[in-house]
């Protein structure tokens, strides 16, 4: 099989390219990033041969059809989250381009298309009964995020089954040691401290009180959504591990004691630290976070599918890579370095 990975070097696309690369069907990766990385990016990059293309642009449709002819699948993980403040220039990108990737598999005649939905594009349920697939994939109004996954469910369900299998994988939060860095630049900014976050340094937990969430390895993630391409598996696919991250857990990683603070005093501050441009992350995140559902994974289960990695685990391996300010050889994945320290590599 030929596979071609849109958004092939970022937190997902890292750990797919390494799935991909494991697995005998596979023949042919090719990796699509608006910056690929470069020669001496070492594994898993060098397992794909690379193309450079903005989904975004005028012409990417174009460029795309021509990149993905002949591919068996192209999964789709482009997605940008910042700049949060330019919500106009947020629906181009994922929006609009993942329209284009998917205008330019079906002038291509790509039988097969993955697409990297998420937990944030079902509606609210924010009590303890677990969803399934079936759950409407209307998104939660307040949160830019959630609204643009939302939008392209929507454009998807308007394909002909006949013409294109579609499978969107629907995972929780998608954490590895590798993506810190990525993710501190994407929800905390360049004014946070990462490196302070160490058990010793945070006595107490402030927490949203009923915040609950699910979350995931990158590597389960990536086996999860190959075995559902090597099925042929269409429609929803929800990925997440147990247990729930929830105040406990994460007081317990950190030995730090919980501290129970009103959702709607957190999102105050939220909205006016990132209306004052202090930090990167709207509001909508809290919203989101405090209304998603728990997710049902019996439909990835039937896969053969299982995390290998529990909640705590992937939790306390990535915040000591956040601490450390951890990345990749990629552009996305970028090392960050911390205040206190020297810039981790690894």
């Amino acid at each position: 099989m030929r596979i071609v990975v849109v958004g092939a070097s970022g937190n997902v696309g890292t750990a797919v390219l390494r799935r991909l690369a494991a697995e005998p069907a596979v023949t042919g990766i090719v990796g699509v990033a608006r910056r690929p990385p470069g020669p001496d990016a070492g594994p898993p990059y060098d397992a794909a041969d690379w193309e450079s293309v903005d989904i975004a642009a005028d012409d990417a449709t174009t460029r795309l059809a021509r990149v993905v002819i002949g591919a068996d699948a192209v999964v789709s993980l482009a997605w940008r989250l910042q700049p949060s403040w330019d919500r106009g220039a947020l629906e181009r990108i994922n929006v609009g381009g993942t329209r284009a990737v998917l205008d330019a598999v079906l002038a291509a005649g790509v039988p097969q298309l993955v697409y990297a939905s998420s937990i944030g594009t079902y509606a609210p349920s924010p009590g303890p009964e677990r969803r399934d697939e079936s759950w409407p994939t209307t998104g939660i109004a307040t949160s830019t995020y959630s609204r643009q996954k939302a939008a392209v469910e929507r454009i998807l369900d308007q394909v002909d089954p006949g013409r294109l299998a579609v499978l969107r994988v629907r995972p929780g939060i998608v954490l590895q040691p590798a993506a810190a860095a990525e993710i501190a630049r994407f929800f905390l900014g360049p004014l946070v401290p990462t490196s302070l976050v160490r058990p010793a340094l945070i006595p107490v937990l402030p927490w949203p009180r009923g915040l609950r969430g699910q979350i995931v390895h990158a590597d389960d993630l990536a086996d999860a959504l190959v075995r559902g391409l090597l099925a042929r598996t269409t429609g929803g696919l929800n990925v997440a591990t147990e247990p729930l991250v929830t105040r406990s857990l994460v007081a317990e990683l950190l030995a730090a004691r919980p501290v129970d603070v009103p959702p709607a005093a957190v999102r105050a501050l939220a909205g006016g630290t990132w209306r004052a441009h202090l930090q990167p992350s709207e509001p909508g995140w809290l919203d989101m976070a405090m209304q998603v559902p728990v997710l049902d994974t019996g439909k990835a289960r039937g896969l053969g599918w299982a995390p290998a990695r529990p909640a705590g685990e992937v939790l306390r391996d990535f915040l000591a890579a956040l601490a450390a300010g951890r990345g990749a050889s990629s552009p996305a994945l970028t090392p960050r370095t911390p205040v206190f320290g020297r810039r981790a590599t690894g």
